[in-house]
């Protein structure tokens, strides 16, 4: 039987690295990974930075909807409909926002039987964790029902901070383990079980917020991206988008986090959409996106 592991995470903790670093863990061990990604704006950017490492045929990218409520009918005929493969495994990237205890209520129920019961890992932010003011009741509803939890932004976090995160963790998910991303085992995922843990129950509206997108033009240099990232309200939780810069023949992904933390790489593969800034959380509207862009161009 087919496992099937959702990915959940307030938004950049860290999730798509983690998908990343499990389905190249996966395919090295002969395993065949089907992988899905749910985003409020081109969940397709994502899906094509996997796309060195599996056949596109293999990644369903899911937009404008969310699977744990309105989208979970589209996910559930997408994941019935995923090809037989000899050591399949799916994992599915949910959103940033997404009630992770309804996805995993809704989620099993309708699911061919060749699948085994989904298990869901949670990534926790351990340099932001519960440091979200009015979203902490969301970080938090995303653990509740994940049989393993994996710590990221570990990098410069005192032993105390990491206790003090274990601590918090395990006080409302009793029965979860808790792992860093060194010390994932890929052999045991596929043996998980679902948390047995009860979660009690959010207002769901907190977990949908507002999302746009408008296209871009070429920058001369990263100084720009920068810019219009730092002119963007932090109310704005999410923001990333693809372009190219000065005389580069590939586009460039960037990427601000929660946190203020902008980060900036090589985007591998030609985007589908062209040059596009995309943003998740109160505030975006593709006003506000075009006067940060006006300010600076």
């Amino acid at each position: 039987m087919e496992p099937i592991i959702a990915i959940v995470g307030f938004l950049g903790a860290g999730k798509t690295t983690l998908l990343r670093h499990l389905t190249n863990s996966f395919i090295s061990e002969k395993w065949n990974p089907y992988v899905i990604l749910n985003d409020y704006e081109n969940a397709h950017l994502d899906a094509q930075q996997l796309a060195e490492k599996i056949d596109p045929k293999h990644i369903q990218a899911l937009n404008g909807s969310c699977i744990c409520c309105s989208g979970i009918a589209e996910l559930r005929d997408y994941v019935n409909r995923i090809p037989l493969r000899e050591n399949g495994i799916t994992l599915i990237e949910a959103n940033g926002t997404s009630d992770a205890c309804s996805l995993m209520g809704f989620l099993g129920v309708g699911l061919e039987n060749r699948y085994l019961p989904p298990v869901q890992i949670s990534v926790v932010d351990v340099k932001n964790w519960q440091r979200r003011g009015e979203h902490n009741e969301l970080e938090s509803n995303q653990i509740q029902v994940s049989s393993v939890i994996v710590l990221t932004h570990l990098e410069g976090s005192t032993i105390a901070r990491i206790e003090e995160v274990k601590t918090s963790v395990k006080s409302i998910n009793p029965y979860v383990e808790i792992i860093s991303l060194d010390e994932l085992n890929i052999y045991l995922l596929p043996k998980l079980v679902p948390s047995k843990n009860t979660p009690e129950n959010l207002d769901h509206l907190k977990a949908h917020w507002a999302s746009c997108s408008i296209e871009i033009p070429d920058f001369p240099n990263e100084d720009c991206i920068r810019a219009i990232l730092n002119k963007l309200p932090k109310s704005i939780l999410r923001v990333k988008g693809v372009t190219k810069i000065g005389n580069n023949e590939y586009y460039t992904f960037f990427e601000r986090i929660p946190d203020g933390t902008i980060n900036i790489r090589k985007f591998r593969n030609q985007p589908t959409t062209g040059p596009m800034l995309l943003s998740v959380g109160p505030g975006s509207e593709p006003g506000t996106l075009l006067k940060a862009l006006k300010a600076v161009i």
